[in-house]
C-alpha cells in the first residue's frame, strides 16, 4: 500500500461527488483527514450503508488511570458511525450529528493491539439516518458499541 496522505478536501470537491464515491477517493488519491493521522486510525472498508476503520491504542492516548481515554473509543466509533451514513449521501446533500451514544465495555490498553469499529445504517430517510457500530480487538472480543443519529440535508434550490 502507498504511503497515506493527509489532509482537508475542499468543499467543491465533497460535493461534486456522493458519500460513497467520496469515501472510495480514501482508497486511493484522496488524503484521510487529520484526525486519522492524529489519532492512528484509518478508514478500510467502505460500501453503501457500511463503515470499517482500525485504529491502534497506543500509550499517547493514555488518561491518568492508566489505560486509553474513553475519547479515542469515541471517536474512533463516532467515524464509523458517520461513515457508514455517509456512504448514502447524495452529490449535492449534507450531513450533521445529531447525536450519539456510547457504551464502554472493556478498557482498552496499548496491549489490546488493533481495534476495528464497524457501523451500518439501521435507517436512512428523508432527513434522518441513524447507525450503530460495535469496537472489537481481533480477537472479537466487544469493546465498545453506540449508535448514532445524523440529519440528512437537502440540497440548497
Amino acid at each position: 500500500m502507498s504511503e497515506r496522505k493527509y489532509g482537508v478536501t475542499d468543499k467543491a470537491t465533497r460535493f461534486n461527488e456522493d458519500g460513497l464515491t467520496f469515501l472510495l477517493g480514501m482508497k486511493g488519491e484522496r488524503p484521510h483527514p487529520p484526525i486519522c493521522q492524529t489519532l492512528g486510525f484509518h478508514l478500510i472498508e467502505v460500501s453503501e450503508g457500511r463503515a470499517v476503520f482500525e485504529g491502534m491504542p497506543r500509550i499517547e492516548h493514555y488518561n491518568p488511570i492508566g489505560t486509553v481515554h474513553a475519547g479515542f473509543t469515541a471517536t474512533l466509533l463516532d467515524s464509523a458511525l458517520a461513515c457508514a451514513i455517509w456512504s448514502t449521501v447524495g452529490n449535492e446533500e449534507a450531513w450533521t450529528t445529531l447525536e450519539i451514544k456510547l457504551n464502554f465495555v472493556r478498557q482498552v490498553t496499548h496491549e489490546t493491539g488493533m481495534v476495528r469499529a464497524q457501523a451500518k445504517v439501521l435507517h436512512r430517510g428523508g432527513t434522518m439516518a441513524i447507525s450503530q457500530a460495535d469496537l472489537k480487538d481481533l480477537h472479537g472480543r466487544l469493546l465498545a458499541h453506540g449508535t448514532g443519529t445524523r440529519m440528512i440535508i437537502p440540497p440548497k434550490d
